[in-house]
């Protein structure tokens, strides 16, 4: 099969359309942060700066850590976003670009998000490193593609949907991340269980201003949420569509977040980047 032009987009000097990148410029293993300003941090612990460029919110930056390739790519907010990153770097890696046809020899890449959250699980405290097994995705990115979901997957988004009780408008789905990823990153210092994934900041994570909400004590339901030791943890606004098509395409793909907020306890932490910092370094230091 050969990609059109309008279907595989490059700029005219071959790189993927939105990333600004071409094959060379990334390592198989990749981190992925929403803040542009963040990608500097974690590329402040390479030993060696390999490459680096920008195009519209994606920074990238490849350099050395502790003898390892690594590539660390800001995405910005949301599941849009991702929806391009994830597709851009599969075809860096699983396409050939001049010739636009798909590999024989597919490339698994390992992909983790690094991010923030606000927690759910009123007995999570803030600034733990939280550690998504699943996504709930509360967004329509896998809606559009032809998924074939896990019957643990459809099984969970059907005890989540029958206890929380969305509106009918609302259709979700569960995406499972890397076991084998998640393997590297778990300690004691992790709390696992499912994350949610909004399509927003505001309504779609139950904050209320000057619009009144159709999802009425949604998040207490959320964080009342507990079946086969599963708990409902946090609300980020990425993990879902990166779990889904990062698996779909043959990635390993992971979320950890520092929780920076508990909606239940009404608790903030006005300054974190301490704890950002330190989170960056344990996960380079298990990857």
């Amino acid at each position: 099969m050969c990609f059109p032009e309008s279907e595989l987009v490059l700029t005219g000097e071959g790189k993927v359309y939105h990333l600004g990148l071409l094959p060379e410029n990334i390592a198989q293993k990749i981190i992925l942060v929403g803040d542009p300003d963040r990608v500097e941090i974690v590329a402040s612990f390479f030993d060696e700066i390999l490459f680096e460029t920008n195009h519209r919110e994606f920074y990238t930056k490849t350099g050395i850590f502790n003898g390892t390739k690594i590539t660390v790519i800001s995405t910005g907010i949301g599941t849009d976003n991702i929806d391009i990153v994830i597709n851009e770097l599969d075809a860096l890696v699983n396409i050939d670009l001049k010739n636009r046809t798909e590999k024989e020899n597919k490339t698994t890449l390992e992909i983790v998000r690094i991010g923030t959250c606000g927690i759910l699980n009123p007995s999570v405290p803030i600034l733990s490193y939280i550690l998504s097994n699943f996504s709930f995705g509360l967004d329509n990115i896998a809606h559009f593609y032809a998924i074939d979901f896990t019957s643990q997957e459809i099984n969970l988004n059907q005890t989540i949907n029958e206890h929380i009780q969305l509106p009918k408008t609302i259709h979700t789905y569960v995406a499972q991340s890397s076991e084998r990823l998640n393997a590297k990153l778990i300690s004691e210092k992790t709390v696992q269980g499912i994350t949610v994934t909004s399509s927003g900041f505001y309504g779609p994570q139950g904050r209320q201003l000057r619009i009144g909400l159709a999802t009425n004590d949604m998040n207490e339901k959320l964080s009342s949420y507990n079946k086969d030791n599963l708990t409902i943890n946090n609300f980020e606004m990425e993990s879902s569509a990166l779990h889904v098509l990062g698996k779909a395409l043959g990635h390993d793909c992971s979320t950890i977040c520092l929780g920076i907020g508990n909606r239940q306890t009404k608790e903030f932490a006005t300054s974190y980047q301490t704890e950002m910092n330190e989170l960056i370094r344990y996960v380079l230091g298990r990857i």
